[in-house]
C-alpha cells in the first residue's frame, strides 16, 4: 500500500501524523523502495490495525 492509501484507510489522517507515528515507532512496518518511497504490506497493515483494536478494547 502507498502512504496515501494507508492514510485513506485510517480515515484520512494527515501525512504528518503518519510520519510522526513512524518517528515514535507507532506506525505499521514500512518498506523503503530504492526511489525513497514507502510502502506498507497489506497484511502488516491489517495486523497492526488488529493490534490497535485489541489495545482499545
Amino acid at each position: 500500500m502507498t502512504v496515501p492509501e494507508v492514510l485513506a484507510e485510517l480515515g484520512d489522517i494527515s501525512r504528518r501524523t503518519f510520519y510522526r507515528w513512524r518517528e515514535l515507532g507507532l506506525a505499521p512496518q514500512c518498506l523503503k523502495l530504492p526511489n525513497g518511497e514507502l510502502r506498507v504490506r497489506r497484511d502488516d497493515f491489517m495486523a497492526w490495525l488488529d493490534d490497535r483494536m485489541e489495545d482499545a478494547a
